[in-house]
């Protein structure tokens, strides 16, 4: 059953669609209908976004294909990513365009 939801997939975060305790699987689907599960680290509140994969400090976080913000630590698989890990910025740039800097 899914209870995280990919965006893009492009991401590296998902989305939650019921809250997520620490330690509980989070299943998504990317946009072929393959099933992706990892752990939670922490709880992920709901609309909240989990990191699907680690996120090192200073790199990019991607929502929606887009880069919304910088991780201002390193964070796990799983983890709950928001403003105590995460730095938002004022211009969205596609996804793509940072990967290519």
């Amino acid at each position: 059953m899914r209870n995280a939801v990919l965006i893009d997939d492009a991401d590296n975060v998902v989305v939650a669609i019921e809250p997520i305790s620490a330690g509980s699987p989070v299943a998504y689907v990317d946009r072929e209908g393959k099933s992706f599960e990892l752990v939670a680290a922490d709880d992920i509140p709901l609309y909240h976004k989990a990191a699907r994969c680690p996120i090192a400090k200073g790199e990019s976080v991607v929502k929606y294909g887009e880069y919304i913000g910088v991780a201002t630590q390193d964070i796990a698989s799983g983890a709950h990513v928001h403003t105590h890990n995460c730095m938002s910025t004022d211009g969205l740039r596609a996804a793509e365009e940072v990967d290519h800097e």
